[in-house]
């Protein structure tokens, strides 16, 4: 399967996370834990597989000086 490292929604860039889900339970309980961490993510179904997509939710920015 080809899959791609990167997609964009939008204007936002997400990351695959490298691994292909065989069943939606495996896929939906791993999506749970990367939202959980405070990660957005995106589900994709690729050839009866499932590729999840994450991005860092930036809750709070520090700035140095």
């Amino acid at each position: 399967m080809d899959v791609e490292l990167v997609r964009y929604d939008g204007n936002s860039k997400f990351m695959w996370d490298g691994e292909i889900y065989q069943d939606r339970e495996g896929m939906e309980s791993m999506k749970g834990d990367y939202e959980g961490n405070n990660f957005e993510v995106r589900v994709f179904e690729q050839e009866g597989s499932y590729l999840l997509y994450t991005r860092r939710v930036v809750k709070e920015s520090v700035l140095d000086g």
